[in-house]
């Protein structure tokens, strides 16, 4: 409590209460990155778990320093033309420990410091997409290229005081920033890289599902920093939001193995924990929007819709390894869309469709356009960029004998 008396001191704009959730929100998003790492390792082969979790974990470092560089600044720098952030911010520049930044009451350097929690999850999530044949050079070169040139242009569009966030469009904590972003750039990057060697050969399986299971239980906790954080203080808004992140991404198991059950013939471990993630991303840009009884719809119908995403994939034989396209792009434009449908003016933000405010979706459909088509465009250049440097695939050999000898010349276990 010292502490928190202190930045007081230091600025008596900063309120203690705010400061110490928002310190909270930052730690619980922090711990997402490994939950991501494990629920992404345990559903690779044995022999691509570390490749897989170096990832997520390798983000925590390459998002960071290239947030702090520049990337905080061209996603909340003072606005040029609505669609890219200045420079005054780079190098941390003019971010101190005063209420001076963009939400009062907390520190300037919180809000970074939060946001640079989201911006380290967001490629991270990408990763799932182009798991077990990407090399990690081109893994790095991508991820910091991709923060800078989509995820921190888009933030500014939508949180940043772009053009979207000028016309209307809601996302509490990330429908379209976080998720429709990664599942955009999930879907580039499974086109360019193309089809795992080892999936030519035949089904791959998930190596060991109840690392997986704990993953998604570490993802769920860390989802009530996340959603809860976006009302940036301690208020009811952060506490319907969490009611509303916990009845979505209930709802959303329940919905993924309802219909996982009448398709497969049986419930299934790997289906509970896909449907709570698609729960949590369908709730997340409504979260502080809704009324909570709104994520019981909004998680059952995201779990239906994706648990069917899963099959575009087959459909279309994309590689999108994890199914990031599947759960962060569909959960995500599902999300953006229910935002639409149930957000009403008492939660903070404005009324929706079934409020009498049918314009609303139209600017949601067009969030969602804007988000999908810049995304992927951009992701392509990016990879393109990147293997420009660096080859972007492991060979063939590589595949076969597994990214942990062949990238990081380890082994996970030694049986």
């Amino acid at each position: 409590m010292k502490e928190l008396a202190d930045a007081a001191a230091i600025d008596p704009g900063v309120f203690a209460a705010n400061t110490g959730f928002m310190i909270l929100c930052s730690g619980l998003v922090f711990l997402m990155l490994p939950g991501l790492s494990l629920f992404f390792g345990g559903l690779v082969q044995n022999r691509n778990i570390l490749s897989t979790t170096m990832h997520s974990y390798a983000m925590l470092g390459i998002g960071s320093v290239f947030w702090a560089a520049i990337g905080y600044s061209l996603a909340f720098g003072a606005d040029i033309g609505g669609v890219i952030g200045g420079a005054e911010h780079a190098l941390l520049g003019g971010v101190g420990a005063t209420a001076d930044g963009p939400v009062p009451g907390i520190p300037h350097v919180l809000f970074m410091t939060f946001q640079c929690m989201i911006a380290c999850l967001t490629p991270a999530l990408i990763s799932g997409a182009y798991a077990e044949r990407t090399r990690f050079p081109a893994m790095a070169l991508f991820s910091a290229l991709w923060l800078l040139m989509v995820y921190s242009p888009l933030a500014h569009w939508v949180w940043g005081g772009g053009w979207l966030q000028r016309l209307g469009a809601l996302d509490f904590a990330g429908g379209a920033v976080v998720h429709m972003s990664s599942g955009a750039a999930a879907l580039a990057a499974a086109h360019v890289l193309g089809r795992r060697k080892n999936l030519e050969l035949g089904e791959i399986a998930p190596h060991n599902l109840p690392l997986t299971i704990l993953g998604a239980g570490l993802l769920w906790l860390g989802w009530f920093g996340f959603n809860s954080g976006g009302a940036y203080a301690a208020n009811a808004q952060a506490a319907s939001a969490m009611a509303a992140t916990q009845l979505s991404a209930a709802s959303g198991l329940l919905g993924w193995l309802f219909v996982e059950t009448l398709h497969y013939g049986k419930p299934t471990t790997f289906g509970a924990a896909s449907g709570v993630l698609a729960g949590l991303v369908s709730i997340t840009p409504a979260a502080g929007f809704v009324e909570p009884a709104s994520g019981l719809a909004i998680g059952f119908v995201g779990g239906m819709l994706c648990y069917g995403g899963m099959m575009l994939k087959l459909r279309f034989r994309y590689d999108d390894a994890l199914d990031v396209v599947a759960i962060h792009g569909v959960g995500g434009t599902w999300g953006a869309l229910a935002t639409g449908i149930w957000a009403t003016a008492a939660m903070g933000g404005v009324d929706g469709l079934l409020r009498g405010n049918a314009g609303q979706m139209g600017v949601q459909c067009l969030s969602i356009a804007a988000a999908w088509l810049y995304c992927y465009a951009a992701t392509r250049v990016a990879l393109a960029v990147t293997g420009v440097f660096t080859k972007l695939r492991a060979d063939e050999p590589e595949q076969l004998r597994g990214l942990d000898l062949g990238e990081h010349n380890e082994r996970a276990y030694n049986i």
